[in-house]
């Protein structure tokens, strides 16, 4: 018989520095992948020697097994032991008929635990739904992850207000200030307020931004908007804040200031319509219609995707991007206790792109702030 598509008891194995469910299962930080799993409301662990005792003191499970120690006594009997007999021993143990494994659960193990007769069923994302519904503690998490973003936007802040124009670019210090030194000083402030940007940040110029998930390189030219989007992972946590905010070193033009103020307001009607009971899809629906009324149709331009193209925002915890969608896949409902970004942007060559990016907990009737920074965009 096919397992039940509704097993009870999960069961993972990754390195919960590079995955969030692990992480959030075990809140345990290990660079190299270990065992979890549930076994009648209890979370047990199954770490190497190396990790006993820190995974005693710091994880959140209720028992901590010595992966040595039980291979060591299975191979008494069946010398070859490996992981794939351990969790079949684990399961006989904890009298487990069938495990619901994560989608991104090895495959070679997967085939190893059926092979051996240990049926498993392949779960849905989220794995986790708890996950999607944040804790007042969890939410204090992701604030310091912003707090950390903003720290970044200080720096560049700090940068372009010492900047000089000549020739058509920013020089700073004497140099040619370059995206790559606004990167360097951005990651430096992230790491000074204690988090890392693990998976990248922008700080993209002029039609590189157009681009609306470039990097950025090069020199910064003068009387360009600069978006600048800072995501960073919190390391005592593995929170992530992400904020995005858009500067201008020089004068703006007509084209510049009217898409910035229409960013702006479009954000502002979003938090606006942000609250429990509503749909992702249906606040994303309500800022696509005020760009197309605004004059910014989406399209295409040379190649390039033009206008407000992207989801509107996503959630955020401990992954970068998470549940829920405020995007066109957003079709579920918005639940008080959801995290959210809100980062509605226009992108349009010869003019620039703009993008002005905040975190939100959904509440029962609107939307709380989880980031705090000025929109302070011109800088003399």
């Amino acid at each position: 018989m096919p397992p039940k598509e509704n097993a009870s008891e999960v069961l993972l194995y990754a390195a919960p520095n590079t995955n969030a469910d692990m992480l959030w299962f075990s809140r345990f930080h290990a660079a190299d992948p270990f065992l979890a799993f549930s076994a009648r409301g209890k979370r047990i662990g199954v770490v190497s020697l190396l990790e006993v005792t820190r995974a005693q003191k710091e994880s959140a499970f209720d028992e901590v097994l010595n992966m040595h120690e039980i291979l060591a006594a299975r191979r008494q009997t069946h010398p070859a032991a490996g992981l794939p007999e351990l969790i079949v021993w684990a399961a006989q143990r904890y009298r487990i008929k069938t495990f619901r494994v994560p989608p991104d659960f090895p495959v070679r193990l997967h085939q190893d635990l059926t092979a051996r007769g240990l049926p498993l069923v392949i779960g849905d994302q989220p794995f986790f739904p708890q996950r999607v519904l944040k804790t007042a503690e969890e939410m204090q998490w992701i604030r310091q992850g912003n707090s950390a973003s903003c720290a970044g936007f200080k720096a560049v802040e700090k940068i372009l207000a010492a900047s000089e124009i000549q020739r058509g670019f920013l020089r700073h210090e004497g140099k040619i200030l370059t995206a790559e030194k606004l990167h360097q000083a951005i990651e430096l402030a992230c790491l000074q307020a204690g988090a890392l940007n693990v998976t990248g940040l922008i700080a993209a110029a002029g039609d590189q931004a157009v681009d609306c998930h470039c990097h950025g390189s090069g020199p910064i030219p003068a009387d360009q908007l600069i978006v600048v989007d800072i995501y960073p992972r919190v390391t005592a946590t593995g929170y992530f804040g992400d904020m995005t905010r858009t500067y201008l070193k020089g004068k703006a033009s007509p084209q510049q200031r009217k898409l910035v103020h229409t960013v702006r307001a479009a954000q502002k009607l979003a938090f606006a319509a942000i609250r429990a009971g509503v749909t992702g899809a249906s606040v994303h629906n309500k800022v696509a219609n005020f760009f197309v009324a605004e004059g910014y149709a989406p399209g295409v331009d040379r190649g390039y995707q033009v206008g407000f193209f992207h989801g509107l925002g996503h959630g955020l915890g401990l992954d970068v991007h998470e549940a829920p969608s405020l995007g066109l896949r957003g079709t579920e409902k918005l639940r008080a206790g959801m995290v959210v970004t809100v980062e509605p942007g226009l992108y349009y060559l010869g003019i620039g792109g703009c993008r002005i990016e905040d975190v939100v907990a959904v509440t029962a009737d609107g939307c709380q702030p989880l980031s705090k920074h000025p929109y302070r965009w011109e800088i003399r």
